[in-house]
């Protein structure tokens, strides 16, 4: 019966941080490639261009996302590490002081009296399990998966790409460069609408609020980016002339 808990309890925990990663790796991914490519609209004249651009930007935006999935989840670990070694050695050399922050964890549960120093005395009575309970409850730390730095890295950027897909996608196609634009804005806002969707249904934030939040931020970053190449475009062409 414990054994099922204890694996539910960590599915639960991986599955959360998978989600995080997608939500990092895909809102990123259909914003960034979306800015670039309305962007560069506003200032060439070949889908061509734009859709080579936005590949080497996707690719680019994958890998140092992932990288940096990668290197949060090694210092959350080694975080967690330090201080598993630091409240080691605190249990020696502060036991009393480690003693009564037993209590202290336990009175906040209600507990007193003999009931208290029962519950205490079994926890320090072992060593490591005492360690692990102060780590849980004094400091909120779980032992994080030492695979989940590769995991979390290889998640964030996939995501990252399969977000970038849909905006470049149009650029693909033998079209005029403003159909291609067009029809990216028309995918990406409607991607973006059910990307935040889906991500305030996980969260737990009011689905129809997080998708219209998503929608407009991909809205204004791509409009931002598109003044301004148009506006550089511009200025371009006249110090030429």
């Amino acid at each position: 019966m414990y054994r099922a808990v204890d694996m539910h309890k960590e599915a639960h925990f991986t599955g959360s941080e998978m989600v995080r990663d997608i939500v990092i790796g895909m809102s990123d991914g259909l914003t960034v490639p979306f800015a670039l490519a309305a962007g560069l609209s506003g200032a060439v004249a070949s889908g061509h261009v734009v859709l080579i651009a936005g590949i080497a930007e996707m690719a680019a935006g994958s890998i140092a996302m992932g990288l940096g999935g990668y290197m949060a989840a090694r210092s959350e670990h080694e975080s967690y590490l330090s201080e598993l070694e630091r409240e080691k050695r605190e249990v020696v050399e502060k036991r009393e002081v480690e003693i009564e922050e037993v209590r202290d964890v336990f009175r906040k549960y209600g507990l007193e009296g003999q009931t208290l120093e029962a519950a205490t005395q079994a926890i320090i009575s072992n060593e490591k399990g005492w360690v692990d309970f102060m780590m849980k409850e004094e400091l909120g730390l779980e032992e994080p998966d030492p695979k989940r730095a590769l995991r979390s890295a290889l998640t964030i950027g996939l995501a990252y790409i399969a977000g970038g897909i849909i905006p470049l996608a149009p650029y693909a196609f033998n079209v005029p460069i403003t159909t291609a634009l067009l029809y990216s804005v028309v995918l990406t806002l409607i991607a973006l609408f059910l990307f935040g969707w889906m991500k305030g249904r996980f969260t737990g934030v009011p689905a129809f609020r997080s998708a219209v939040q998503t929608m407009f931020v991909g809205a204004m970053a791509s409009g931002v980016a598109f003044l301004i190449a148009r506006a550089v475009s511009g200025m371009g062409g006249e110090g030429h002339g």
